[in-house]
């Protein structure tokens, strides 16, 4: 018997592959959803990165609902997503797109699924981002998805936005993640301050089960110093 069932939307990526070799080793049914296949899951929905938003919520809910078959889910952790820089002065439409489509396009569609495959009292986690709680000149593009999900995070939680009672919406708003591609661009940093992979799939796995829940609708800043990380809820 498996302790539950997630889905974890991204669980291709290095933070998401992470979270399905976590819940895996701790005994729950866990489902990916990816431009590619993670061999590690129990069932994988593969996105068609040439379709639309629309066709590709269509295909995801119709598939999830094949593997489901009658049953719920306890979460579903969107953790993908991606990184443009970039100010106005050139491609801010294309890597607002880019980065819209990797962020914003993701949430919602976990959303849908939330909303319609949610257990009462389930997780519905997203991936925010701290530098997009203010301006992001130097990344504008991905500046403005990443509020978008905040935004999202915050309706999902009012009244009436659809989602199961007692549901816990919540984004994660990671500074910087302990990621080989991160290390490989920034050798020089203070990996000190970086949010290691095993925290945040540690995180997900406690909420998951109903342990230390915040509140509805909190934006959960992962502050990470001297290897320790702290969770900061943004006022």
């Amino acid at each position: 018997m498996v302790n539950g069932k997630v889905l974890i939307y991204g669980g291709r990526g290095a933070l998401g592959a992470s979270c399905v070799q976590y819940f895996k080793k701790n005994n729950w049914w866990v489902g990916c959803i990816d431009l590619a296949e993670n061999e590690s899951a129990d069932v994988n929905i593969v996105v068609d990165r040439d379709a639309d938003w629309v066709s590709q919520e269509q295909n995801v809910l119709s598939k999830v609902q094949q593997s489901l078959s009658g049953d719920k889910l306890d979460a579903v952790i969107c953790v993908a997503g991606g990184w443009a820089g970039g100010n106005a002065q050139k491609d801010l439409a294309k890597n607002a797109d880019l980065m819209w489509k990797q962020s914003v396009w993701s949430s919602t569609i976990s959303a849908t699924v939330g909303a319609n495959y949610l257990k009462e009292g389930g997780l519905l986690a997203l991936t925010g981002a701290c530098p997009a709680l203010g301006a992001t000149p130097g990344m504008i593009g991905y500046g403005m998805a990443k509020a978008a999900v905040h935004q999202l995070t915050k309706s999902l939680a009012g009244k009436d936005s659809g989602l199961p009672e007692k549901s816990l919406v919540v984004s994660i708003l990671p500074v910087t993640l302990d990621t080989p591609m991160n290390r490989k661009w920034m050798p020089n940093a203070d990996f000190g301050t970086w949010t290691t992979l095993d925290f945040v799939a540690e995180l997900f796995h406690k909420w998951t089960k109903g342990e230390e829940r915040p509140a509805n609708g909190s934006l959960i800043k992962l502050v990470t110093k001297d290897s320790k990380t702290d969770l900061v809820i943004s006022e």
